[in-house]
């Protein structure tokens, strides 16, 4: 088990690195790409949910994305847009975990994968649903979660209720043209809507199928 939390720790590493070699590089469409989505039509539209897809990989702001999404097409088509984006990155990770799995058992005891996946079965869905605004961590979390015997549709209805109070929240906040340090209250806000599905599944004791 200590190897197979080694093996996360490196994983969230990485993702940390990444993300640092981008701050040094300085990509501009990184570091903001609301410039690009300032364009409107369905250019913005598909660079906006690619972007958000992506962010699974890249260091993107996603919260800038997802307000620029709400300005460019109002609180209810921007909305779907952010969930679409963040569902899909969820996916993906989730895809790149599945795939990984037979590498992850070359280096982890087929004793220590189990006690893992009993772990995920049993609060991986709280887990995916707490850490989606999380940077970092959430990718993390759904990559690991697609080692497990976690399905598809289960980690589908985790990442839409993980992601639809920040897509909505955002999207408001992008269409009421509201400051940055609104931006900072709802991502406050976010993260105590994620904390109250924790309590109330791990209450209800909620288990991944």
């Amino acid at each position: 088990m200590k190897r197979y939390l080694t093996i996360i720790a490196g994983m969230m590493g990485f993702l940390l690195a990444i993300f640092l070699l981008a701050e040094a590089l300085g990509i501009p469409i990184l570091r903001d790409p609301t410039a690009w989505l300032q364009q409107g039509g369905l250019l913005a539209a598909v660079l906006g949910v690619g972007l958000l897809i992506a962010d699974v990989l890249l260091p993107l702001p996603s919260s800038l994305i997802m307000i620029a999404l709400g300005a460019l097409f109002g609180v209810a088509l921007g909305s779907l847009l952010s969930l679409i984006g963040c569902v899909g990155a969820a996916l993906l990770g989730f895809a790149i975990g599945r795939r990984g799995g037979p590498l992850l058992g070359r280096f982890v005891s087929a004793e220590a994968s189990g006690r893992a996946d009993r772990i995920l079965r049993r609060w991986g869905i709280l887990a995916v649903i707490v850490t989606r605004p999380v940077p970092i961590l959430a990718e993390t979390v759904v990559i690991i979660a697609g080692t497990s015997s976690m399905s598809w549709g289960t980690l589908t209805l985790a990442a839409l209720a993980g992601s639809l109070p920040g897509a909505l929240l955002y999207a408001l906040a992008g269409a009421l043209s509201t400051s940055f340090s609104a931006g900072v209250v709802i991502f406050g806000l976010v993260l105590a809507i994620a904390s109250g599905f924790w309590l109330v599944g791990a209450r209800l004791g909620v288990q991944a199928t």
